[in-house]
């Protein structure tokens, strides 16, 4: 599949860093370094602009790298980019460790994977099927 995308950004547009790998990383397009102080939060611009096919839909996910090392996430995960945004793609990270962590210009911030979606119409009705979980939700299948 083809996506159009426009970079104004000095850094490699997104790319998959592995012949396997799901998601593509995306790049802080910084002017300076930001330090994220621990709990904060910041929305860090890529300089990307694309137009994502009707139909799908491009996820920012966090990178498992910086999360286990320094604690570092998006807020929002999955945050997700829809066919019709063509403003500059920007990712909401969060520092949840303890210690300040600094974003360097052109630093791999997140991942990108572009995913199909269905579309659904609702029909109201006043009761649904039964089905042997029933209601059960939040840790209900137990852990073992």
């Amino acid at each position: 599949m083809k996506v159009k995308i426009v970079n104004h950004s000095p850094y490699p547009a997104p790319a998959y860093a592995t012949p396997l790998s799901a998601g593509m990383d995306v790049r802080a397009h910084l002017p300076e370094p930001v330090v994220l102080e621990p709990l904060g939060r910041a929305l860090i611009p890529t300089g990307l602009f694309m137009a994502i096919p009707e139909g799908y839909e491009c996820q920012v996910r966090p990178r498992s790298g910086l999360a286990v090392n320094h604690g570092i996430t998006v807020l929002n995960s999955p945050g997700t980019i829809d066919a019709d945004y063509r403003g500059e793609v920007r990712v909401l990270l969060v520092n949840l460790s303890d210690e300040p962590f600094t974003i360097t210009p052109g630093e791999r911030i997140a991942q990108l994977v572009v995913a199909a979606h269905a579309r659904v119409e609702w029909e109201e009705c006043d009761s649904l099927d039964q089905t042997l979980r029933g209601a059960g939700g939040f840790g209900s299948t137990g852990l073992k």
